[in-house]
Protein backbone atom coordinates (compact mmCIF):
# COMPACT_ATOMS: atom_id res chain seq x y z
CA UNK A 1 0.00 0.00 0.00
CA UNK A 2 1.35 3.42 -0.93
CA UNK A 3 2.20 5.82 1.88
CA UNK A 4 1.12 8.76 -0.28
CA UNK A 5 -2.58 9.64 -0.42
CA UNK A 6 -4.55 9.14 -3.61
CA UNK A 7 -5.72 12.75 -3.24
CA UNK A 8 -2.29 13.99 -4.28
CA UNK A 9 -2.78 12.55 -7.75
CA UNK A 10 -4.95 15.57 -8.57
CA UNK A 11 -2.16 18.04 -7.83
CA UNK A 12 -0.13 19.25 -10.79
CA UNK A 13 3.39 20.63 -10.49
CA UNK A 14 3.20 24.43 -10.63
CA UNK A 15 4.33 25.59 -14.08
CA UNK A 16 5.58 28.78 -12.45
CA UNK A 17 7.81 26.84 -10.08
CA UNK A 18 8.95 24.50 -12.85
CA UNK A 19 10.01 27.35 -15.11
CA UNK A 20 11.65 29.31 -12.30
CA UNK A 21 13.58 26.24 -11.16
CA UNK A 22 14.68 25.48 -14.73
CA UNK A 23 15.82 29.09 -15.13
CA UNK A 24 17.82 28.86 -11.90
CA UNK A 25 19.44 25.64 -13.13
CA UNK A 26 20.50 27.30 -16.39
CA UNK A 27 21.76 30.34 -14.52
CA UNK A 28 23.89 28.11 -12.31
CA UNK A 29 25.47 26.79 -15.51
CA UNK A 30 26.43 30.32 -16.50
CA UNK A 31 23.54 31.28 -18.78
CA UNK A 32 22.37 34.91 -18.76
CA UNK A 33 18.77 34.02 -17.96
CA UNK A 34 16.12 36.71 -17.54
CA UNK A 35 13.35 35.41 -15.29
CA UNK A 36 9.88 36.80 -15.96
CA UNK A 37 8.03 33.85 -14.44
CA UNK A 38 7.72 34.81 -10.79
CA UNK A 39 4.65 36.48 -9.33
CA UNK A 40 6.20 38.91 -6.89
CA UNK A 41 7.20 42.57 -6.89
CA UNK A 42 10.89 43.22 -7.41
CA UNK A 43 10.84 46.10 -4.90
CA UNK A 44 12.28 45.80 -1.41
CA UNK A 45 9.86 45.81 1.51
CA UNK A 46 9.51 49.46 2.57
CA UNK A 47 11.70 50.43 5.52
CA UNK A 48 8.78 51.29 7.82
CA UNK A 49 7.62 47.67 7.84
CA UNK A 50 11.14 46.37 8.35
CA UNK A 51 11.65 48.73 11.27
CA UNK A 52 8.35 47.64 12.80
CA UNK A 53 9.51 44.03 12.63
CA UNK A 54 12.80 44.91 14.31
CA UNK A 55 10.93 46.76 17.08
CA UNK A 56 8.71 43.74 17.60
CA UNK A 57 11.77 41.53 18.09
CA UNK A 58 13.36 43.98 20.50
CA UNK A 59 10.10 44.32 22.41
CA UNK A 60 9.88 40.57 22.86
CA UNK A 61 6.90 40.03 20.56
CA UNK A 62 8.21 36.59 19.68
CA UNK A 63 5.69 34.34 21.40
CA UNK A 64 2.63 32.50 20.18
CA UNK A 65 -0.22 34.75 19.12
CA UNK A 66 -3.96 34.19 18.86
CA UNK A 67 -4.82 31.70 16.11
CA UNK A 68 -6.73 34.37 14.19
CA UNK A 69 -3.89 36.88 14.50
CA UNK A 70 -2.96 39.65 16.93
CA UNK A 71 -5.86 41.92 17.82
CA UNK A 72 -4.19 45.18 16.65
CA UNK A 73 -3.63 43.70 13.18
CA UNK A 74 -7.21 42.51 12.91
CA UNK A 75 -8.38 45.95 14.02
CA UNK A 76 -6.21 47.50 11.30
CA UNK A 77 -7.68 45.12 8.71
CA UNK A 78 -11.16 45.98 9.93
CA UNK A 79 -10.45 49.69 9.58
CA UNK A 80 -8.92 49.33 6.11
CA UNK A 81 -11.97 47.44 4.84
CA UNK A 82 -14.26 50.10 6.33
CA UNK A 83 -12.19 53.00 4.99
CA UNK A 84 -11.55 51.63 1.51
CA UNK A 85 -14.83 49.85 0.77
CA UNK A 86 -17.40 50.78 3.41
CA UNK A 87 -17.43 47.19 4.68
CA UNK A 88 -18.18 46.68 8.37
CA UNK A 89 -16.82 43.53 10.03
CA UNK A 90 -16.55 42.58 13.67
CA UNK A 91 -13.06 41.69 14.77
CA UNK A 92 -14.12 38.03 15.16
CA UNK A 93 -15.10 38.03 11.47
CA UNK A 94 -11.46 38.53 10.48
CA UNK A 95 -8.71 35.93 10.37
CA UNK A 96 -5.02 36.21 9.51
CA UNK A 97 -3.14 33.41 7.79
CA UNK A 98 0.24 32.52 6.31
CA UNK A 99 -0.45 34.42 3.13
CA UNK A 100 -3.72 34.75 1.23
CA UNK A 101 -3.09 31.26 -0.14
CA UNK A 102 -3.59 29.64 3.25
CA UNK A 103 -6.71 31.72 3.87
CA UNK A 104 -8.23 30.48 0.59
CA UNK A 105 -7.31 26.88 1.36
CA UNK A 106 -8.70 27.09 4.91
CA UNK A 107 -12.00 28.42 3.55
CA UNK A 108 -12.32 25.62 1.01
CA UNK A 109 -11.31 22.93 3.49
CA UNK A 110 -13.77 24.27 6.06
CA UNK A 111 -16.72 24.43 3.68
CA UNK A 112 -16.51 21.74 1.00
CA UNK A 113 -18.09 18.33 1.30
CA UNK A 114 -17.19 15.58 -1.19
CA UNK A 115 -18.65 16.43 -4.57
CA UNK A 116 -19.37 20.08 -3.83
CA UNK A 117 -18.61 22.24 -6.84
CA UNK A 118 -16.58 25.43 -7.14
CA UNK A 119 -16.96 27.60 -10.24
CA UNK A 120 -13.57 28.91 -11.35
CA UNK A 121 -13.33 31.36 -14.27
CA UNK A 122 -10.29 30.61 -16.43
CA UNK A 123 -7.58 31.68 -17.04
CA UNK A 124 -7.06 31.36 -13.30
CA UNK A 125 -4.33 31.24 -10.72
CA UNK A 126 -2.69 27.82 -10.84
CA UNK A 127 -3.54 26.81 -7.27
CA UNK A 128 -7.32 27.24 -7.34
CA UNK A 129 -8.34 23.95 -9.01
CA UNK A 130 -5.89 21.88 -7.00
CA UNK A 131 -6.90 23.42 -3.69
CA UNK A 132 -10.54 22.69 -4.46
CA UNK A 133 -9.72 19.08 -5.31
CA UNK A 134 -7.56 18.60 -2.22
CA UNK A 135 -10.43 19.87 -0.09
CA UNK A 136 -12.70 17.22 -1.59
CA UNK A 137 -14.54 19.48 -4.01
CA UNK A 138 -14.95 19.51 -7.77
CA UNK A 139 -13.47 22.43 -9.71
CA UNK A 140 -15.81 23.59 -12.48
CA UNK A 141 -13.68 25.51 -14.97
CA UNK A 142 -15.44 28.14 -17.05
CA UNK A 143 -13.42 29.50 -19.97
CA UNK A 144 -13.52 33.30 -20.26
CA UNK A 145 -12.91 34.61 -23.75
CA UNK A 146 -10.32 37.25 -24.48
CA UNK A 147 -13.03 39.09 -26.42
CA UNK A 148 -14.70 39.73 -23.04
CA UNK A 149 -11.45 40.79 -21.43
CA UNK A 150 -10.97 37.31 -19.89
CA UNK A 151 -13.87 38.07 -17.50
CA UNK A 152 -16.70 35.76 -16.50
CA UNK A 153 -20.01 36.66 -18.14
CA UNK A 154 -23.34 36.29 -16.36
CA UNK A 155 -24.74 33.79 -18.89
CA UNK A 156 -21.68 31.56 -18.51
CA UNK A 157 -22.02 31.69 -14.73
CA UNK A 158 -25.70 30.79 -14.96
CA UNK A 159 -24.91 27.73 -17.07
CA UNK A 160 -22.14 26.57 -14.72
CA UNK A 161 -24.19 26.60 -11.51
CA UNK A 162 -25.80 23.37 -10.32
CA UNK A 163 -27.46 22.37 -7.03
CA UNK A 164 -23.98 21.22 -5.86
CA UNK A 165 -22.30 24.58 -6.47
CA UNK A 166 -20.98 26.05 -3.22
CA UNK A 167 -18.49 28.72 -4.30
CA UNK A 168 -17.70 31.12 -7.09
CA UNK A 169 -14.03 32.09 -7.12
CA UNK A 170 -13.34 35.65 -8.25
CA UNK A 171 -9.84 37.07 -8.57
CA UNK A 172 -9.65 40.74 -9.51
CA UNK A 173 -7.25 42.05 -10.64
CA UNK A 174 -6.60 38.63 -12.05
CA UNK A 175 -3.51 36.50 -12.08
CA UNK A 176 -2.57 35.77 -14.89
CA UNK A 177 -4.51 38.14 -17.18
CA UNK A 178 -4.57 41.42 -15.27
CA UNK A 179 -8.34 41.62 -15.88
CA UNK A 180 -10.27 43.86 -13.47
CA UNK A 181 -13.97 43.33 -12.77
CA UNK A 182 -15.83 46.63 -12.80
CA UNK A 183 -18.76 47.50 -10.58
CA UNK A 184 -21.14 46.74 -13.46
CA UNK A 185 -19.40 43.40 -14.11
CA UNK A 186 -19.93 42.38 -10.49
CA UNK A 187 -23.55 43.58 -10.45
CA UNK A 188 -24.28 41.34 -13.45
CA UNK A 189 -22.81 38.33 -11.65
CA UNK A 190 -24.61 39.25 -8.42
CA UNK A 191 -27.94 39.17 -10.26
CA UNK A 192 -27.28 35.53 -11.12
CA UNK A 193 -26.11 34.66 -7.61
CA UNK A 194 -29.32 36.01 -6.08
CA UNK A 195 -31.16 33.20 -7.85
CA UNK A 196 -28.89 30.56 -6.25
CA UNK A 197 -28.75 31.08 -2.50
CA UNK A 198 -26.44 28.10 -1.95
CA UNK A 199 -23.56 29.77 -3.83
CA UNK A 200 -20.99 31.81 -1.91
CA UNK A 201 -18.35 34.15 -3.33
CA UNK A 202 -14.65 33.86 -2.57
CA UNK A 203 -13.30 37.25 -3.59
CA UNK A 204 -9.51 37.10 -3.92
CA UNK A 205 -8.50 40.77 -3.91
CA UNK A 206 -4.76 40.34 -3.36
CA UNK A 207 -3.87 42.67 -6.29
CA UNK A 208 -6.45 45.27 -5.26
CA UNK A 209 -4.06 48.22 -5.06
CA UNK A 210 -2.39 47.51 -8.40
CA UNK A 211 -4.83 48.89 -10.97
CA UNK A 212 -4.15 51.26 -13.87
CA UNK A 213 -7.02 51.92 -16.28
CA UNK A 214 -9.90 50.64 -14.16
CA UNK A 215 -11.37 51.27 -10.73
CA UNK A 216 -11.26 48.41 -8.25
CA UNK A 217 -14.52 46.97 -6.94
CA UNK A 218 -15.24 44.07 -4.60
CA UNK A 219 -18.39 41.95 -4.40
CA UNK A 220 -19.36 42.46 -0.74
CA UNK A 221 -19.35 46.23 -1.26
CA UNK A 222 -21.02 46.25 -4.69
CA UNK A 223 -23.80 43.83 -3.64
CA UNK A 224 -24.41 44.35 0.11
CA UNK A 225 -27.14 41.71 0.12
CA UNK A 226 -24.41 39.15 -0.68
CA UNK A 227 -22.26 40.30 2.27
CA UNK A 228 -23.17 37.22 4.34
CA UNK A 229 -22.27 34.95 1.41
CA UNK A 230 -18.90 36.52 0.62
CA UNK A 231 -15.41 35.87 1.92
CA UNK A 232 -13.09 38.75 1.05
CA UNK A 233 -9.43 37.70 0.91
CA UNK A 234 -6.45 40.04 0.75
CA UNK A 235 -2.96 40.54 2.15
CA UNK A 236 0.23 42.59 2.09
CA UNK A 237 2.30 40.47 -0.30
CA UNK A 238 1.73 42.33 -3.55
CA UNK A 239 0.87 45.93 -2.62
CA UNK A 240 3.56 46.16 0.06
CA UNK A 241 6.26 43.94 -1.48
CA UNK A 242 6.03 41.53 1.47
CA UNK A 243 5.73 38.16 -0.28
CA UNK A 244 8.20 36.43 2.02
CA UNK A 245 6.59 37.74 5.21
CA UNK A 246 3.56 35.49 4.61
CA UNK A 247 0.62 37.56 5.84
CA UNK A 248 -2.83 37.29 4.28
CA UNK A 249 -6.28 37.77 5.73
CA UNK A 250 -9.92 36.98 5.20
CA UNK A 251 -13.12 38.70 6.31
CA UNK A 252 -16.49 37.03 6.11
CA UNK A 253 -19.34 35.22 7.85
CA UNK A 254 -18.62 34.50 11.50
CA UNK A 255 -19.37 30.77 11.30
CA UNK A 256 -16.98 30.34 8.36
CA UNK A 257 -14.20 32.35 10.04
CA UNK A 258 -14.55 30.26 13.20
CA UNK A 259 -14.27 27.07 11.15
CA UNK A 260 -11.22 28.41 9.32
CA UNK A 261 -9.58 29.27 12.65
CA UNK A 262 -10.29 25.74 13.88
CA UNK A 263 -8.48 24.29 10.87
CA UNK A 264 -5.59 26.72 11.26
CA UNK A 265 -5.29 25.77 14.95
CA UNK A 266 -4.36 22.25 13.84
CA UNK A 267 -1.97 23.27 11.05
CA UNK A 268 0.16 26.42 11.18
CA UNK A 269 -1.44 27.82 14.39
CA UNK A 270 -0.70 31.36 13.20
CA UNK A 271 1.66 33.25 10.96
CA UNK A 272 4.88 34.70 12.36
CA UNK A 273 4.35 37.18 15.18
CA UNK A 274 7.10 39.36 13.70
CA UNK A 275 5.44 39.38 10.29
CA UNK A 276 2.13 40.34 11.88
CA UNK A 277 3.65 43.46 13.45
CA UNK A 278 5.22 44.38 10.11
CA UNK A 279 1.82 43.96 8.43
CA UNK A 280 0.24 46.08 11.14
CA UNK A 281 2.59 48.89 10.19
CA UNK A 282 1.74 48.42 6.50
CA UNK A 283 -2.01 48.64 7.03
CA UNK A 284 -1.85 51.39 9.63
CA UNK A 285 0.71 53.57 7.84
CA UNK A 286 0.46 55.95 4.91
CA UNK A 287 1.41 53.36 2.27
CA UNK A 288 2.79 56.10 0.05
CA UNK A 289 5.01 53.49 -1.58
CA UNK A 290 2.00 52.03 -3.39
CA UNK A 291 1.75 55.08 -5.66
CA UNK A 292 5.40 54.62 -6.62
CA UNK A 293 4.88 50.92 -7.24
CA UNK A 294 1.85 51.57 -9.46
CA UNK A 295 3.65 54.30 -11.38
CA UNK A 296 6.57 51.97 -12.08
CA UNK A 297 4.34 49.03 -13.04
CA UNK A 298 2.30 51.26 -15.36
CA UNK A 299 5.43 52.32 -17.26
CA UNK A 300 6.70 48.76 -17.43
CA UNK A 301 3.35 47.42 -18.60
CA UNK A 302 3.17 49.84 -21.52
CA UNK A 303 6.74 49.04 -22.53
CA UNK A 304 6.15 45.28 -22.49
CA UNK A 305 2.83 45.42 -24.34
CA UNK A 306 4.30 47.63 -27.08
CA UNK A 307 7.36 45.40 -27.45
CA UNK A 308 5.48 42.10 -27.52
CA UNK A 309 3.08 43.37 -30.17
CA UNK A 310 6.13 43.80 -32.40
CA UNK A 311 6.85 40.07 -32.15
CA UNK A 312 5.68 37.98 -35.11
CA UNK A 313 3.01 35.55 -33.92
CA UNK A 314 2.23 37.23 -30.58
CA UNK A 315 -0.78 39.40 -29.74
CA UNK A 316 -0.86 41.14 -26.36
CA UNK A 317 -3.84 43.01 -24.91
CA UNK A 318 -3.33 45.78 -22.37
CA UNK A 319 -4.13 44.52 -18.82
CA UNK A 320 -5.92 46.78 -16.34
CA UNK A 321 -4.21 45.56 -13.18
CA UNK A 322 -1.71 43.28 -11.39
CA UNK A 323 1.76 43.02 -12.97
CA UNK A 324 1.31 40.43 -15.71
CA UNK A 325 0.63 40.39 -19.42
CA UNK A 326 -0.98 37.35 -21.00
CA UNK A 327 -0.23 37.42 -24.73
CA UNK A 328 -1.64 34.91 -27.17
CA UNK A 329 1.04 32.85 -28.90
CA UNK A 330 -1.39 31.23 -31.34
CA UNK A 331 0.58 32.74 -34.19
CA UNK A 332 3.68 30.66 -33.44
CA UNK A 333 1.94 27.30 -32.99
CA UNK A 334 2.86 24.97 -35.84
CA UNK A 335 6.03 26.86 -36.71
CA UNK A 336 9.49 25.32 -36.66
CA UNK A 337 12.57 26.30 -34.71
CA UNK A 338 15.92 26.64 -36.53
CA UNK A 339 16.78 23.07 -35.50
CA UNK A 340 13.55 21.75 -37.01
CA UNK A 341 11.43 21.23 -33.91
CA UNK A 342 7.74 22.05 -34.31
CA UNK A 343 6.18 24.38 -31.70
CA UNK A 344 3.07 22.37 -30.87
CA UNK A 345 1.92 24.13 -27.71
CA UNK A 346 2.43 27.12 -25.46
CA UNK A 347 4.60 24.89 -23.28
CA UNK A 348 6.84 24.16 -26.26
CA UNK A 349 7.09 27.88 -26.97
CA UNK A 350 7.93 28.72 -23.34
CA UNK A 351 10.65 26.06 -23.27
CA UNK A 352 12.02 27.35 -26.58
CA UNK A 353 12.26 30.87 -25.16
CA UNK A 354 14.08 29.55 -22.11
CA UNK A 355 16.44 27.06 -23.71
CA UNK A 356 17.32 29.01 -26.86
CA UNK A 357 16.96 32.64 -25.76
CA UNK A 358 17.32 32.47 -21.94
CA UNK A 359 13.98 34.09 -21.09
CA UNK A 360 11.76 32.36 -18.53
CA UNK A 361 7.99 32.82 -18.93
CA UNK A 362 5.08 30.59 -17.89
CA UNK A 363 2.92 28.67 -20.41
CA UNK A 364 -0.77 29.52 -20.30
CA UNK A 365 -1.68 25.85 -19.89
CA UNK A 366 -0.62 26.19 -16.27
CA UNK A 367 -3.42 28.74 -15.86
CA UNK A 368 -5.97 26.58 -17.72
CA UNK A 369 -5.72 28.62 -20.93
CA UNK A 370 -3.88 27.87 -24.17
CA UNK A 371 -2.18 29.00 -26.30
CA UNK A 372 -0.95 31.87 -24.13
CA UNK A 373 2.08 32.72 -22.03
CA UNK A 374 2.24 34.73 -18.82
CA UNK A 375 4.96 37.32 -18.45
CA UNK A 376 5.58 39.18 -15.21
CA UNK A 377 6.72 42.76 -15.64
CA UNK A 378 7.91 43.01 -12.03
CA UNK A 379 11.45 43.69 -13.26
CA UNK A 380 13.48 46.74 -14.22
CA UNK A 381 12.83 48.56 -17.49
CA UNK A 382 16.31 47.60 -18.65
CA UNK A 383 15.75 43.91 -17.95
CA UNK A 384 12.29 43.95 -19.51
CA UNK A 385 13.65 45.62 -22.64
CA UNK A 386 16.37 42.99 -22.99
CA UNK A 387 13.89 40.17 -22.42
CA UNK A 388 11.35 41.49 -24.91
CA UNK A 389 14.05 42.01 -27.54
CA UNK A 390 15.04 38.38 -27.09
CA UNK A 391 11.40 37.28 -27.45
CA UNK A 392 11.08 39.33 -30.66
CA UNK A 393 14.25 37.70 -31.97
CA UNK A 394 13.00 34.24 -30.97
CA UNK A 395 9.76 34.71 -32.89
CA UNK A 396 11.69 35.96 -35.92
CA UNK A 397 13.69 32.75 -36.12
CA UNK A 398 10.58 30.56 -36.42
CA UNK A 399 9.46 29.50 -39.88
Amino acid sequence: MSLVSERLKVVRPSQTKVMTARAAELRDRGADVITLSQGEPDFDTPSAMCEAAIRAIRDGQTKYTAIAGIKPLREAIRESLRRDHGLDYGIDQITVGCGAKQVVFNALFASLDPGDEVVIPTPCWVSYPDMVALAGGKPVLVACDELHGFKLQSEALKKAITPRTKWLMLNSPCNPTGAVYSRSDLLALAAVLREHVQVHVLSDDIYEKLTYDADFATMAAVAPDLYERTLTVNGVSKADAMTGWRVGYGAGPLALIKAMNLIQSQTSSHTSSISQYAALEALSGRRDHIKEFVRAFFERRDLVVAKLNQATGLACRVPDGAFYVFPSCAGVIGKRTPDGKVIESDTDFAMYLLDAFAVAVVPGSGFMASPYIRISYASSLEELTRACDRIIAACATLS
